[in-house]
C-alpha cells in the first residue's frame, strides 16, 4: 500500500471510529444518566436504541446522497455534523434533547461510516481485503474500548466527557481529510436550478420517506418490546404498520426512476443481497455473545464488573490481532476460505457455550471468546470484501450503507433474541438454550453461504 493511501485510511479510519465508540461508550453511562435524569431503565435506554435505529434508517440514504452529490463533500459534512452534536448534546436541558443530539451525532457518524467504505472501494483498487482490515482494526478497536474508555471518563469527569472525547477525532480525520481524500464532481445528473420535483425524483423522496417509515415503525415495535420486557399490541400495531410501509417502499422502488435503493439491481446482482443476508445473521451471533456473556459471568458466575469487562476486552483484542491476518489472506485467497473457517469457529464457539456450567474455568471462557473474536475479525473484512467485489461502482455508496443497516438489524435482533429466550430474569438454563440457538444458526450460515457460492450467487473475489 502506498504512502498516499495509508495516509487516505487514516483519514477515513478517524472518522469512522467515531460511530461504534458512540454506541459502545454510552452503555456504561446508563446507571448515572438514570440518576441524572431521574429516569427507569426502560425510558434511559432509548439513548442506546435512538441511535441504533438512527444509524440504520441514515445510513442506506447518506449513501445514495454520497452517490449523488460527491463522498468527499458527504464526509466532510458529517464530520460537521458530529463536531455540533458533540459540542451541544452536553449542555442538554432535559433527557428529550439529549435524545435530539445523540440522533444528530448518530446521523453525523453514518454519513461518515457509509461515505468512508465507499471512498476505499473507489481511490483504493489494489490489495483491497488488506485495506479493508485496516478499517476493521477501526471499526472493532472503537467497538472493543468503547465501554473501557466510557467508565474511566464517566469515573473522573461525568457523562458529558463521553461526547467531548469526540472532538479530538473529529478534528484531526477532518484535517486529514481535507488533505488527503481526493476531491469528487457530484453525478452527472445533478444540475443547478433544477425544479423541487426534479430533485425529488432524482433524489428519491418518497422513496426514502417510506423507507425510513417503516424501518422506525418496525424497529420501534421490536424495541419497544424489548424495552418492556413484554408484547403489547401497541407493540404489534407498530411492527404490523412496519412491515405493511416497507413492502409499500419496495413497490414503489421498482417503479421509480432513480429508486433510492435500486432493487432491480440487486436482483441482477444477488450476490450482494447474500452477503448483506449473511452480514446480518453474523451480527446476530456475534452480539448475542456480547451481549449475553456478561451476564452469564456477573449474575452465574458472580464475578465482577472488571473482571467482566477485562474478559470481553479479549473478544476485541482477537478481533483486531486477526483483522490484518484475514486482509493479507482474502487477498491472496479471496473471501470463501476466510469466511467458511468464520462458519466453522463460530459453529464451535456456539458449541462450547453449551458445554460451559457454574464452575467452568477461565480459560473455557476465553475459548468461546476467542472463536467468537477471530470469527469476527474474518466476517468484518472477507464479508465487506465481498461487497466490494459483488457490487458495481456507481451505487456503492448505497450498497455501503445497506451493509451497515444489516449490521445494526442484526444487533437489535440478537438483543431481542435474548429477552425471548430469557423473559423477565436471566438464567443459566436459558443461557444454554441461547448457545444451542446459536449453534443452530451458525450451522445453517456455514450451509447457506456454501450453497450460494458454490451456485455462483456468492463471490470468491
Amino acid at each position: 500500500m502506498s504512502g498516499r493511501s495509508r495516509w487516505l485510511m487514516i483519514s477515513v479510519g478517524l472518522g469512522i471510529l467515531l460511530n461504534p465508540l458512540n454506541s459502545s461508550m454510552v452503555s456504561v453511562a446508563i446507571p448515572r444518566l438514570q440518576n441524572v435524569f431521574q429516569l427507569d431503565f426502560t425510558a434511559v435506554s432509548w439513548i442506546i436504541f435512538s441511535f441504533y435505529i438512527a444509524s440504520a434508517v441514515a445510513q442506506p440514504v447518506m449513501g445514495k446522497a454520497s452517490d449523488l452529490f460527491g463522498r468527499r463533500r458527504i464526509f466532510l459534512i458529517g464530520l460537521v455534523v458530529c463536531f455540533v452534536a458533540s459540542l451541544l448534546a452536553p449542555l442538554s436541558p432535559n433527557f428529550e434533547w439529549l435524545i435530539v443530539f445523540r440522533i444528530v451525532q448518530s446521523i453525523g457518524t453514518s454519513m461518515i461510516v457509509a461515505v468512508g467504505m465507499a471512498i476505499v472501494r473507489i481511490h483504493i483498487t489494489e490489495k483491497q481485503a488488506t485495506a479493508l482490515s485496516v478499517l476493521s482494526i477501526f471499526l472493532s478497536g472503537a467497538a472493543a474500548i468503547g465501554p473501557f474508555i466510557g467508565g474511566v471518563i464517566i469515573h473522573w469527569w461525568g457523562w458529558p466527557a463521553i461526547f467531548f472525547v469526540n472532538i479530538p477525532f473529529v478534528i484531526a480525520s477532518f484535517l486529514f481529510s481535507w488533505r488527503n481524500i481526493p476531491k469528487d464532481k457530484p453525478s452527472t445528473s445533478v444540475a443547478l436550478g433544477m425544479s423541487f420535483r426534479k430533485w425529488s425524483d432524482l433524489i428519491d423522496v418518497p422513496g426514502i420517506l417510506l423507507f425510513t417509515a417503516g424501518l422506525v415503525a418496525l424497529l420501534v415495535g421490536l424495541l419497544s418490546a424489548k424495552s418492556s420486557g413484554q408484547i403489547s399490541l401497541s407493540n404489534v400495531i407498530f411492527g404490523l404498520v412496519g412491515l405493511v410501509v416497507l413492502g409499500a417502499f419496495v413497490r414503489h422502488e421498482f417503479k421509480a426512476k432513480s429508486p433510492f435503493v435500486p432493487l432491480r439491481t440487486f436482483a441482477k446482482y444477488p450476490a450482494m443481497t447474500w452477503v448483506n443476508v449473511e452480514f446480518m445473521l453474523v451480527n446476530i451471533l456475534f452480539y448475542s455473545l456480547f451481549f449475553g456473556l456478561p451476564s452469564y459471568l456477573q449474575i452465574v458466575r458472580h464475578v465482577s464488573e472488571f473482571h467482566t469487562g477485562v474478559l470481553m476486552l479479549s473478544l476485541g483484542l482477537c478481533s483486531l490481532v486477526t483483522s490484518p491476518i484475514a486482509g493479507r489472506w482474502i487477498d491472496k485467497s479471496g473471501s470463501q476460505p476466510a469466511l467458511l473457517l468464520s462458519g466453522i469457529l463460530m459453529t464451535l464457539g456456539s458449541v462450547w457455550i453449551v458445554t460451559l456450567n457454574q464452575t467452568s474455568s477461565v480459560i473455557s471462557v476465553c475459548l468461546a471468546l476467542a472463536a467468537f473474536g477471530i470469527s469476527n475479525g474474518l466476517n468484518n473484512v472477507g464479508l465487506q470484501a465481498a461487497l466490494f467485489k459483488s457490487s458495481p461502482k456507481e451505487i456503492i455508496g448505497v450498497a455501503s450503507g445497506i451493509f451497515n443497516t444489516s449490521r445494526y438489524l442484526g444487533t437489535i435482533l440478537s438483543s431481542l433474541l435474548i429477552s425471548i429466550v430469557m423473559g423477565d430474569n436471566f438464567s443459566f438454563e436459558g443461557f444454554q438454550v441461547l448457545g444451542i440457538i446459536l449453534t443452530v444458526l451458525a450451522l445453517s450460515l456455514v450451509f447457506m453461504s456454501r450453497r450460494h457460492r458454490e451456485s455462483g450467487q456468492l463471490p470468491n473475489n
